[in-house]
C-alpha cells in the first residue's frame, strides 16, 4: 500500500512540475522589428527612439549584438529582436541585430 501511495505522490508531483518549462508569456520567439533613432550606445544596453517618439532602452548580454559596432548615435537604425519591448518596462527577449535603416 506504501508503494501504490508513493507511485502516485510522485506522478502527481510530476504533472505538478510539468508546467514549469514553459515559455512566459512575454518570451515569444517570434522575430520583431523597431526602426528609430540611436541616442545611446553602452557596455550592456542602447537606446532608439522610434518616429512617435517613445524611447525603448534594449539590453543585451554577452556581447554587442551583430552589426551595433557599426552603427553610431544618430543614425537611424532597424533592430532585430524577439520577446517584448515597453516604453516603462524593462527589456525581456534578446536583441538579434541592429542593422542602419534603408
Amino acid at each position: 500500500m506504501k508503494r501504490i501511495f508513493a507511485c502516485l505522490l510522485a506522478a502527481a508531483l510530476l504533472l505538478a512540475c510539468a508546467g514549469c518549462g514553459a515559455k512566459k508569456s512575454g518570451e515569444s520567439g517570434e522575430e520583431k522589428t523597431l526602426t528609430g533613432t540611436l541616442d545611446e550606445v553602452k557596455d550592456f544596453m542602447f537606446v532608439v527612439t522610434d518616429d512617435n517618439g517613445d524611447s525603448y532602452a534594449l539590453t543585451f548580454e554577452g556581447g554587442a549584438p551583430e552589426g551595433l559596432a557599426e552603427q553610431e548615435v544618430g543614425d537611424r537604425v532597424t533592430v532585430t529582436y524577439t520577446g517584448e519591448l515597453s516604453v516603462v518596462d524593462a527589456f525581456t527577449g534578446q536583441v538579434l541585430s541592429v542593422k542602419a535603416a534603408k
